[in-house]
């Protein structure tokens, strides 16, 4: 296939983070609700807006999401999971950097989407090593380990996932027009409905919370071990 654009989610699916923002979801909506949302529970809102996964995880645990309750829950989780990437500092995911590199090199578009707001986006990025082309002047991307053409944060958009609207402002900011020529992947349920109402190809990785029986259960066009595995279908 030809595609002109691949747009990948961040956490679970091009970096291991090492369970970090689920444990950080949890952690946060127990100290503003009183109760600790299940496993099941946060793996529903995972690919989602932060603000927007709070929210409803309070309202799956019983609590009333009153905005301040919210907002200092959202403020509680970008704390934590600051401390938690200080304990184990993410890394890239096997073979993610040399399958992405190999793509941009084809010419195709690399774009990154996240739950994450931009806050907590930038700083991850820089601990990896990953820029953004031309997005800023002084950084050298010849030193860079992975050279990228957008990120779209969740905060940038109308709502996050399952809605389509990062991989349309990906698109946007790439300058790619049509959607048959553009691949999102994903590690979460929410990766494959915003990918699928984005009308992309929709491409679920094993390297999240997930299996292949309950990706596959989803709608989607390709359930791949990993971003790795990308290349092999561009032959």
């Amino acid at each position: 296939m030809t595609f002109a654009l691949v747009a990948c989610d961040m956490a679970g699916t091009t970096i291991d983070e090492h369970g970090s923002v689920y444990r950080a979801l949890a952690d946060a909506v127990q100290e503003v609700a009183g109760t600790r949302p299940s496993d099941a529970q946060v793996q529903e809102w995972m690919g989602a807006d932060k603000v927007e996964a709070i929210t409803g995880l309070m309202i799956a645990v019983g609590a009333e999401p009153a905005l301040e309750l919210v907002e200092r829950g959202f403020n509680h989780f970008k704390s934590l999971l600051g401390s938690y990437y200080a304990e184990l500092p993410p890394i890239a995911l096997p073979g993610v950097e040399e399958a992405l590199a190999t793509l941009r090199g084809r010419g195709v578009k690399i774009a990154l989407t996240t739950g994450f707001s931009r806050d907590v986006a930038e700083p991850l990025l820089a601990s990896l090593g990953w820029v953004v082309a031309s997005a800023d002047e002084t950084v050298d991307a010849g030193e860079a380990r992975l050279v990228l053409d957008a990120v779209v944060c969740s905060d940038e958009v109308a709502s996050g996932r399952p809605a389509p609207f990062m991989i349309h402002r990906a698109m946007e900011r790439t300058g790619v027009q049509d959607v048959r020529t553009v691949l999102a992947a994903g590690d979460t349920v929410n990766d494959l409905l915003a990918a699928t109402q984005a009308g992309v190809t929709a491409v679920g990785v094993l390297t999240g919370k997930l299996g292949r029986a309950e990706l596959s259960a989803h709608p989607h066009d390709h359930i791949l071990d990993g971003v790795k595995d990308l290349p092999a279908l561009f032959s």
